[in-house]
């Protein structure tokens, strides 16, 4: 044997060693949280103990350097993998008692891997394909970001272990389409192939070739043995040189290693049990005890910490010898400046004058004209759906193959798949991205939106034709539930803008949030300006106000959101002038807002009076607000095709039924307030109603 096959065979050793320490760090967590999934950490552990010994680029110091390569475990389930990788690395929040707690209350070794939970988790992971789709997104920023600076301060890969539930989930294909029509050639996925999913062989649901699958898409693809290193190593080193996307199918023995369990579905989501691991032991010829790791086997892993850190600080000595130093930390902090707020005051002030009748869809592109030539950090796309949800502006040129100098993103129509690439934008840092659907193709994007108002991104969705006002289209299109369904995720804002001035005040609001999503409900139907006060508040920004007061004491409060106020303020202006009943009207643009105001506000706002809801979707929520006894003008079912204004009619969101529900609330008002056997006593303002009408 020569020189360098004794090197060759010394590291091969050395990383078999690594591995293992993978494996019995997964083993024994598992074993102990009797919970867990050994069965990936094992089956990956050669493969990805390639890619961190010889190729990624993290410093474990200093986790969240810009130019560092993300790692996605999109297999979530194996969390034990990145958990192991970063105990042995060296990350400050992972000693061995954090994986000793492996899936307890407070331990930082999650059941699956959470964004901010514990350092280096790029994303949050579980639902299968979420961490695919993600990455695509990461990619995209990355080439963006290359095309500003240059690849000199950005220049980084990122890697996804993948598994077959991670493929056959529909956002995987369209995560792996548009990466390959992309050209993303910095996205490294290793799949972890090892043809076993929780029912039993993969063959009882598929018989997709997914090599050629990939090929079809674009991508370059490469089938190895993931247990042999150099051949891994190989596969690494090409797709590093290619100019596509690379899938590098990795055919895995799952829980590799151990004694009598290697390669049965029985290992992927069990505890393995005490015999089978003191034989695994045995079988590996690792004497040690429950969550120890030999010091040299710890050494050889903190080398990768070592590259790992020389490279962040030659990456920090470019930095500061580049002249485009300021933009970029200003870029990557996602810093807005401070022309934007007196650009959007003025330009509300400007509308308010004009008195400006347009949808709030159209209301959201001529802001986002505002906004997009006022800071370069938003990114905007649309699921094919440009012309609808008016996305684009003037500034925003479309991305495509190989060019990245662009804002825009032309998504296809994959909603899901552009929700997830949107989180993996805001993941990856120095963009602000916004994407528009129709608000019922919510349904589509709905696993992406969850994620993103869990890991607290700054993610907008623009989501027009929000009701049946859309019109001919029909059930399918116009939104019932979605608002509910929107409204009770935690940690996400739901807007829905009755005009101009709310809708550019709600986008200022959005862009402002550091750690929460941003949902934009915007109308098809053109809406008349509403807002009749001068000045510069945010009145949007407390989430609910009085749009329209009553002249004396409330005797009904109507609330309503987006289209509806407008029907709402005729109905109070018809009350007042055909029945003499004093109406306030409350727009309502975000309920999130307004249940974080203090209870004075609210009451002040909400008033005594009785209340009546209006909005063109389901009841579900306006209980709290509308009161015991409120009532509910808007839809019980689903919604039909035909032109807006005869469905609002045929569906009754009108003023005439908002006025006969006023009617009926203020005349059980005054019953209830009669004392027994009197006839005289009233609410203030309610001998003006006696008066005028039979109650």
């Amino acid at each position: 044997m020569n020189v360098s096959q004794q090197i060759e065979a010394r590291a091969a050793a050395s990383e078999r060693n690594m591995a293992d320490a993978i494996r019995f760090l997964a083993m024994d967590a598992v074993q102990k949280a009797n919970s867990g999934h050994p069965g990936m950490p094992m089956g990956m552990a050669d493969a990805v103990t390639v890619l961190f010994n010889r190729f990624i680029k993290i410093d474990p110091s200093l986790p969240d350097w810009p130019d560092r390569d993300r790692f996605v475990l999109s297999a979530g389930h194996g969390s034990m993998l990145i958990y192991a990788i970063h105990h042995l690395i060296g990350f400050a929040d992972m000693p061995m008692a954090e994986l000793s707690a492996f899936r307890q209350l407070g331990s930082k070794t999650a059941g699956h891997p959470e964004y901010g939970h514990a350092l280096g988790i790029e994303t949050t992971t579980g639902p299968l394909g979420q961490g695919i789709a993600t990455a695509v997104g990461m990619a995209i920023a990355e080439q963006m970001m290359a095309a500003r600076f240059s690849s000199s301060l950005c220049n980084h890969f990122t890697y996804v272990v993948a598994g077959d539930g991670c493929l056959q989930e529909g956002i995987g294909h369209e995560a792996i389409d548009l990466a390959g029509h992309l050209k993303l050639r910095k996205l490294i996925v290793l799949w972890d192939d090892n043809r076993i999913s929780i029912d039993g062989s993969t063959d009882l649901s598929t018989s997709m070739d997914q090599l050629a699958r990939f090929r079809a898409a674009g991508w370059d693809a490469q089938r190895v043995d993931g247990h042999d290193p150099e051949a891994v190593a190989k596969a690494i080193q090409r797709a590093h040189r290619t100019r596509k996307p690379s899938l590098i199918a990795c055919r895995t023995r799952i829980g590799k290693g151990a004694a009598s369990m290697e390669g049965s579905h029985k290992t992927h989501g069990a505890a393995l049990g005490d015999k089978e691991i003191a034989a695994t032991r045995e079988k590996l010829a690792w004497p040690h005890p429950p969550f120890f790791v030999p010091p040299e086997i710890k050494s050889a892993w903190q080398r990768v910490a070592v590259r790992g850190r020389m490279a962040r600080e030659a990456w920090e000595t470019r930095l500061d010898a580049s002249r485009s130093k300021r933009r970029y930390e200003q870029t990557v902090g996602r810093q807005l400046g401070d022309d934007l707020a007196p650009l959007l005051a003025k330009f509300r002030a400007a509308h308010r004058k004009r008195a400006s009748k347009v949808a709030t869809r159209q209301a959201s592109q001529m802001t986002l004209e505002v906004i997009n030539g006022a800071t370069a950090l938003t990114v905007g796309g649309s699921a094919d759906l440009t012309g609808s949800n008016l996305t684009m502006t003037s500034q925003t040129q479309p991305i495509g193959p190989g060019n990245f100098k662009g804002r825009y993103l032309h998504y296809g129509i994959r909603e899901h798949g552009m929700a997830a690439a949107m989180n993996g934008i805001a993941l990856h840092g120095g963009f602000i991205p916004y994407g528009g659907t129709f608000l019922a193709f919510s349904d589509y994007a709905r696993g992406a939106i969850r994620l993103s108002a869990l890991m607290g991104l700054p993610v907008i969705y623009v989501l027009t034709h929000d009701s049946i006002g859309l019109g001919e289209d029909g059930p399918t299109h116009q939104p019932v539930e979605h608002l509910a369904m929107l409204r009770a995720t935690p940690n996400l804002n739901v807007f829905r803008p009755a005009d101009i001035i709310e809708t550019a005040e709600c986008w200022e609001i959005a862009l402002g949030e550091k750690k929460t999503p941003s949902v934009l409900a915007l109308s098809r139907q053109a809406l008349p300006m509403l807002r009749q006060t001068d000045g510069d508040e945010n009145l949007s920004a407390r989430g609910a106000y009085v749009l329209r007061e009553a002249r004396g004491a409330r005797d009904v409060t109507l609330l309503a959101t987006g289209s509806e106020v407008e029907i709402a303020v005729a109905a109070a202006e018809r009350l007042q002038a055909e029945e003499s009943i004093e109406a306030a009207v409350v727009s309502m643009p975000c309920w999130e807002k307004f249940e974080v105001q203090d209870v004075s506000y609210q009451r002040q706002v909400l008033g005594d009076a009785p209340r009546i809801a209006v909005e063109a979707a389901g009841r579900l929520g306006w209980d709290r607000w509308m009161g015991p006894d409120g009532a509910f003008v808007g839809m019980v079912g689903f919604g039909a095709s035909a032109p807006a204004g005869d469905l609002y009619r045929h569906f009754g969101i009108t003023a005439d039924h908002i006025i006969a529900e006023a009617l009926r609330l203020v005349r059980k008002e005054f019953r209830d307030a009669r004392p027994i056997g009197t006839g005289t006593t009233m609410r203030a303002g309610e001998a003006v109603i006696a008066s005028s009408r039979e109650v």
